[in-house]
């Protein structure tokens, strides 16, 4: 009977030992987003600011057509924790009637947004709040939000509903260095013809379904090369 439960004590110890170096694995991912998405902040050469509306951090394109803004404190966001806000104007030309895009979808001052709630929480900070420190608590608290995108090398933050920001793991490998990613369906319901947004690409993007099969999937992409 000892022997049994022995055996018993030794197979629970292994189990967890087997999901204790998973998450380990898992948390390689976490970390090494935190290096990449600091050096695209170093190389962006423009200042990360404060946007005035959301209180989050906005890191612009180079063409400051696009943005992507992140908290600083998810119980004090009005709308979204994590989102991309662009110009509607080059949707509007191939079609777009603003009208028609669904509630999760705001539209205000030329410009459009789609991006997600992470949660409620108050953020405490063991220094001083940071562009990168914020980045780090998605990745310590919403670390499921945090994204590896083995066909094209990135890492990326989900914005839910198949929109994402996403960055190149290593700059001087890829020629995609920073991306804003939208999922086509609700402007092609809304009237968009997507092969005509003007800075925008629509495109087959390579990725792993739920069960880890390869598949293609619909994207409409603004890929900047920043190095």
């Amino acid at each position: 009977m000892k022997s049994i439960v022995m055996k018993a004590a030794i197979a629970g110890i292994s189990l967890i030992a087997l999901f204790t170096a998973g998450c380990e694995k898992l948390d390689v991912v976490g970390k090494a987003s935190v290096t990449s998405f600091q050096t695209v902040l170093k190389n962006i050469h423009r200042e990360i600011t404060t946007d005035e509306m959301t209180g989050g951090w906005v890191l612009f394109s180079p063409d400051q057509s696009a943005r992507f803004i992140w908290s600083k404190n998810y119980s004090e966001s009005p709308l979204h924790d994590v989102m991309i806000v662009f110009e509607a104007q080059p949707f509007i030309d191939a079609g777009l009637e603003l009208a028609k895009l669904p509630e999760d979808i705001t539209v205000f001052d030329g410009m459009i947004m789609v991006g997600t709630k992470l949660g409620q929480e108050v953020l405490t900070y063991k220094g001083e709040v940071t562009p990168i420190a914020s980045y780090e608590q998605i990745v310590n608290l919403k670390r499921s939000s945090i994204n590896y995108h083995g066909a094209l090398d990135h890492y990326g933050v989900n914005l839910a509903n198949g929109n994402m920001f996403e960055w190149a793991k290593d700059m001087s490998k890829n020629d995609k260095d920073m991306v804003f990613v939208l999922n086509p369906e609700p402007f092609i319901a809304a009237g968009v013809n997507p092969n005509n947004i003007d800075g925008w690409v629509f495109t087959k993007v390579p990725m792993d379904d739920e069960n880890g099969k390869p598949i293609e999937v619909d994207k409409i992409l603004k890929p900047f090369n920043l190095l």
